[in-house]
């Protein structure tokens, strides 16, 4: 369940190397956390560009290699990213905590999705084989 070997889907998984993990989603969430320096607008901005950036690396790395937690978290960021926007349109009101709210869910989602997913799955779920008629 946890092979990391270079054959077959793992080795097209973004997710399963470091530089990679870091660059696609690791830099934009150290970005989420230096905008907290910024104000409201801005910030919004920031947050749901790193969301959507995540959001859709997420998703073309599960087409490239079936990673599990991708099918889910990819949905999941872009989703937070609609919020962002819903939140500072005012449409979506979290009260004074709203960014803090956000950035709990968006973390706690992350690593329930990941690790909740991959342990009832498995690492990488590949799409079932059609049965010829």
């Amino acid at each position: 369940m946890t092979d990391r070997s270079d054959t077959g889907p793992a080795r097209n998984d973004w997710a399963g190397h470091g530089r990679s993990l870091a660059i696609l989603w690791g830099l934009p969430a150290l970005v989420m956390l230096a905008a907290l320096l910024l104000g409201p607008f801005l910030r919004a901005v920031v947050w749901s560009a790193a969301l959507v950036w995540m959001g859709g690396a997420c998703l073309v790395n599960a087409r490239r290699c079936g990673r599990t937690h991708c099918r889910f978290t990819g949905p999941f960021y872009l989703l937070m990213a609609l919020l962002v926007v819903a939140c500072r349109a005012g449409l979506v009101h979290l009260g004074d905590e709203g960014w803090a709210t956000i950035g709990v869910v968006t973390a706690i989602g992350t690593v329930v999705l990941w690790w909740g997913s991959e342990r009832i799955w498995g690492r990488i779920l590949l799409p079932r084989r059609q049965k010829p008629l």
